[in-house]
Formats: C-alpha cells, structure tokens, sequence
C-alpha cells in the first residue's frame, strides 16, 4: 500500500516534485564542481611542488650556508705566462659547493634510520665557474660587487657570468658558469633527477658510482650543443653524456647531473653532501618527521612540501584559495538554501493537501502512517534531486576539463638569505633558490568516487530534511481539518 500510493502522489505532483529536486540538485551540483576543481588545483600545485623537489620527495634536509667572511673566498684563477711572445689560450675551472653548508654524508644514514622515513639519499650541489682566453701573466679576481647568483630556478639556460679583473696583465676572456648535481645513482627512485624524464639516451646504472658519465639538461645541451654520445669537459676531466633529460614542468635542478662521488671528487668534497632527500613512510605524518628530524640532528633545516606550497603565488594560487574558501562557503551556503526551500516546499504541499490527509485519518490512518508516506516522498524527490545534481556536477567538471584554462604559478624564492637561499631553503638544493619562476598550468577537474558518495549522501539527507519539515506538517493535521475545508 506504501509504495501504490506512493507512486500514484508523485505522478500527480510531478511539477512540485521536479522543483524540489531541482533546488536540491543545483547544490549538489555546486558541491560536485567546487570539490572536484579543489581537487585539480591540488593536482596543479602538486605539479609545480614536483618541479621544485622531485618525485618521491616529502622533505629535504639541509644546513644554511656560512655569511662569506672575507675577499679570500671569491674565485680566483691562476694562469701561465705568455709563450714566445705571442698570447696562449687557456681555460680554467673553479668548483664550488653551492647555497648550502655540506653535510657529512653519514648524516644521511642518520636521517634514514629516525622514525617515520621511508628512504633518504644524498645529493651534491656545485657551481662550475670557467674562464676561456688569451691571457698574459697575472690573476683573475672576481669583482665582489658583480652577480654570481644563477639567473633562473633551475640553473637551465645561460647564466650570468661574474665580472673580474686580470691583475698584473692584459686579457681577452670570457666567463661562464653552470650547475652541475651529484646524484646518488645506487637509488635512482629519489634525488634531483626524478623532477626530469630521459628524454634521449638513458639514465645512470646503479653500478656507476663513480663512472666519468653525466646526464644533461636539455636546455643547456641544446645551448652549449652538446650532443648524446659526446663529452663535456670538467675541471681537466672528459664526461661522456650518457642521457638528455626534460624537466616535467619548469627549469631543471641543474645543467649537468653526474655520480655523486665525482661530484665530490670535483669539489674536495669527500664524503659531503648538501641536501638529503628524506622520503615519509606515510605522507600524512610529513609533518612529525620534520619534527623528529629537526629534534634529533641538530644544526639542520627541513624543508616539506607544505613550506614550499607558501612560495607559490600567481593565478593559480589565487584561483586555489577561492575554491578551498569562498567556494566551500558558497557551496554550505548553496545547500543550506536547497535543503530549506526543500523543506518549504514540501511542507506547503502538505497544507494543500489538508483535505486528503484528512480524509485519510478520519478513515483510519495513524499519524505516524501518513508522516511516513510523507517522509517517503520527500526521499524519493531527494534521490531524484540528487541524481539530477550528480549528472550536472559531473557536465560541469568535464567542461571545466575541457576548457583546461591555463593558471600561472609564480614560484617564489623559497629561502631566506645569504648565497643560495640561506635558512629554510627548499628542496632540490641552491639551484631551486633563485629569483622567482613563472609555470603555467592547465587546469582539470577529476571528480572521485568518494565525492559522488558525498553527493548521495546529500541527497538523502536532503529528502530527510524535506521530510521532516512536511512530517511535522502532516502530523499536525486531524479529520475535522478535512470537513473544515470541505466547508
């Protein structure tokens, strides 16, 4: 009897039935859209944080570089005297360890073995900083005033070279520097190389821990036509160019990659490290790894994503707060309104429904008979509502999909001073410390099993409260209220 009657109501009231639904599904609808579009911002930013710090990477590790204290620690060069009378053309390389204070490297073993982390691995950031020409007796001096910082984000393209002077003598040189990161290649799934894919050639065995190989960015393999298979000369030592790798989005971490131990060995840096890749065994505790780490290893700063999602500003960052804030209140807002109107509604079909419903308890029908078929309807225009609302949402989503509008992400320095970024600098070492580096992102809307299980959920405590606000009415109602209206 429950459901003939049912049935037989929402036939003839479809009209009031449709727009009870359809106020609950422009909220459900809204919700739908707000949340899936929360989640392709956050998939944006997630894009951007990896080109920052790598794949697999939740934190890094690193100490902030000592103030330079006096003149002696600029490169200097040295270089022969003129042969014969005539000039020589020389060349010569200074490596330098790059933006941070080095780390023992047993401090990697260190941040390993602390609870919560999944896998650590060390990396070397370095400058190389080259002088070609024809010189005559004398010492190049780098002018202190004069830019040494890396133009870009990721140390691709040319950078600014430092000025200097010859002393004691005359000069036609030139100067460039580049970035060079030693890798630990026994663990290939961590480190500054996972923000890039081998686009030619291939990436380093684990066996070669200190072969003479290097892979490079494909930028400045392009700029300083370098070609696979051919060698790039560092410090007096030929590398074979093993592989050319594209970043995923932005700059790369640096221009040449190479085994860690050579980059040490380059440096005077044995048994160093600048930055250590810190992988979380479950992403949702980052936070207190960071605090077990900086308790437990002193001297040392910590860097996780969530620090680095504070330098992203830009569109994408604006159009974020939008959705997680105006959009998550205009959504409660939105609903708020549905589920009311609903239950107005439903409670007002009721009072023209007086004469039925008092007709049906004067033949015997209990109040709580007649709040149930009440209560049934209000479900049933719930779900319909609901359904509505879901095939809206996911139209609007895959719009938004489609559409796929670019949103600009303006990564901004991430550290705090001195050379390379100085405290609180961010992952991916001193080359991801640079002046600021706009990305542009397309944005997507995926829509997740768990928000269409919200968006049922909804609709039925939609009907729930459409019910209950025509429940209360329908209760209130006795048999002498159907002769009255009869009158």
């Amino acid at each position: 009897m429950f459901f003939t009657y049912l049935r037989r109501e929402l036939r003839r009231r479809r009209k009031a039935a449709l727009v009870v639904a359809s106020g609950l599904a422009l909220g459900i609808a809204l919700v739908i859209v707000v949340s899936s579009v929360s989640s392709g911002m956050e998939k944006a930013q997630g894009k951007v944080l990896q080109s920052l710090y790598g794949l697999g990477t939740d934190m890094t590790v690193t100490k902030a570089a000592a103030p330079a204290t006096s003149s002696s620690e600029r490169p200097r060069f040295n270089f022969d005297a003129r042969e014969s009378g005539s000039d020589k053309e020389q060349s010569s390389d200074r490596v330098m360890v790059q933006g941070f204070q080095t780390l023992a490297s047993s401090t990697v073993a260190k941040v390993d073995s602390q609870n919560g982390v999944a896998d650590a691995v060390g990396g070397l950031s370095l400058q190389v900083i080259r002088v070609n020409g024809q010189f005559t007796r004398g010492q190049f001096q780098q002018d202190p005033n004069s830019g040494n910082q890396q133009g870009g984000r990721g140390g691709g393209g040319a950078q600014p070279a430092p000025q200097g002077t010859v002393k004691g003598g005359g000069a036609d040189f030139d100067v460039n520097n580049y970035s060079v990161y030693g890798t630990d290649v026994t663990k290939p799934a961590l480190g500054p190389l996972t923000s890039s894919k081998i686009t030619s050639g291939r990436t380093f065995k684990t066996s070669e821990t200190n072969a003479k190989v290097v892979v490079a960015d494909t930028s400045y393999a392009k700029e300083k036509k370098l070609k696979l298979g051919g060698t790039v000369t560092v410090k007096s030592v030929k590398y074979k160019i093993i592989g050319i790798a594209t970043p995923d989005s932005g700059d790369a971490a640096a221009n040449l990659y190479m085994p860690l131990q050579q980059a040490q060995t380059l440096s005077d840096s044995k048994n160093k490290v600048t930055t250590i890749y810190v992988k979380a065994s479950d992403s949702q505790q980052i936070s207190s790894v960071k605090s077990t780490i900086q308790k437990n290893i002193s001297g040392t700063t910590v860097t996780t994503s969530a620090d680095l999602a504070d330098t992203v500003s830009g569109s994408l960052s604006t159009a974020s707060d939008l959705a997680s804030n105006v959009g998550k209140w205009l959504s409660i807002a939105v609903l708020v309104a549905a589920f009311l109107v609903a239950g107005l509604l439903t409670s007002s079909a009721v009072s023209r429904r007086v004469r039925e419903f008092g007709t049906l308890k004067a033949l015997g029908w209990k109040s709580s008979r007649v709040t149930r078929q009440v209560v049934g309807e209000a479900i049933v225009n719930g779900l319909v509502g609901g359904a509505l609302g879901i095939a809206l949402g996911l139209a609007g989503a895959y719009v938004v999909t489609e559409i796929s509008p670019n949103l600009q992400a303006q990564l901004g320095n991430t550290g705090g001073g001195g050379p390379g970024g100085g405290p609180g600098g961010g992952f991916g070492g001193p080359a991801r410390q640079t002046a600021s580096k706009a990305l542009d992102v397309a944005l997507t809307a995926p829509v997740s099993v768990d928000t269409i299980v919200v968006a049922v959920a909804l609709a039925v405590a939609g009907g729930l409260i459409a019910g209950a606000f025509g429940g209360w009415r329908a209760s209130r109602l006795r048999p002498a209220d159907a002769l009255r209206r009869v009158e």
